[in-house]
């Protein structure tokens, strides 16, 4: 019920894709919600185990959330979970035959799924507000997706 995933094909190699998307620091050149984010300890950046910060902002509210990162396998997926345990955002990336024309594509899929435990988070946080606030943060889910993988999609097919 919680889980959303949408998939863009890109004209480029999935090792070129994947070296956009697992770049958190440019993460504010493409979600309509993340403006930036950070590594807290750059020497882990981008392993499995990482933690980075995001900040994210709407017209009514600022915030920030760390994640973990929970797939850094190059050419193949990227995703971490806010709070470790809260919300799981990620990329699987597949190379599919190009056209002759093109010399690599690759299939973007974004997902996003909203676990048990934010669930819970959000009952403890908001009470009987809980589902609305779900509502309102599965729908920011579910009209960014389309949007991050389209300007993905942009700059992986503008990149030399």
């Amino acid at each position: 019920m919680y889980t959303y995933q949408e998939s863009v094909t890109i004209k480029a190699s999935a090792q070129t894709v994947y070296s956009i998307v697992s770049d958190i620091t440019r993460t504010g050149e493409w979600s309509p919600v993340c403006t930036s984010c950070w590594w807290d300890d750059e020497e882990s950046a981008g392993v499995e185990g990482a933690w980075f910060t995001g900040r994210n902002e709407l017209p009514d509210r600022t915030w920030e959330t760390r994640s973990q990162v929970v797939s850094a396998e190059p050419g193949r997926e990227f995703a971490w979970v806010v709070g470790g345990k809260f919300v799981r955002w990620g990329y699987t990336l597949t190379e599919v035959d190009a056209l002759p024309e093109v010399d690599a594509m690759t299939v973007l899929t974004e997902s996003w799924e909203l676990l048990p435990e934010g669930i819970t988070m959000f009952g403890e946080k908001y009470g009987d507000q809980a589902p609305a606030r779900i509502a309102d943060r599965t729908q920011q889910a579910l009209d960014g997706i389309p949007k991050t993988l389209s300007a993905i999609k942009g700059i992986a097919e503008s990149t030399p």
